[in-house]
């Protein structure tokens, strides 16, 4: 593998929604919507990249204090 292709962190579907804290059926539906890539390991294993997932967590705004 060339020293600049970046490692994909890959996970089950299951062990990335409890890494997230979300429902398995949660993580499907982001792979059928496109949102993350599912990818497949012969006829029925699975995975996802947690950084696809990372990216989208996105942070809460918050209020001023003494605004």
């Amino acid at each position: 593998m060339p020293a600049n292709k970046a490692q994909r962190r890959l996970s089950s579907i299951t062990d990335a929604a409890v890494e997230y804290g979300v429902h398995h059926s949660t993580i499907r539906r982001y792979i059928s919507a496109g949102r993350i890539t599912g990818y497949r390991f012969g006829p029925r294993m699975l995975r996802v990249d947690l950084d696809e997932l990372d990216a989208l967590l996105r942070p809460l705004a918050t209020a001023k204090r003494g605004a």
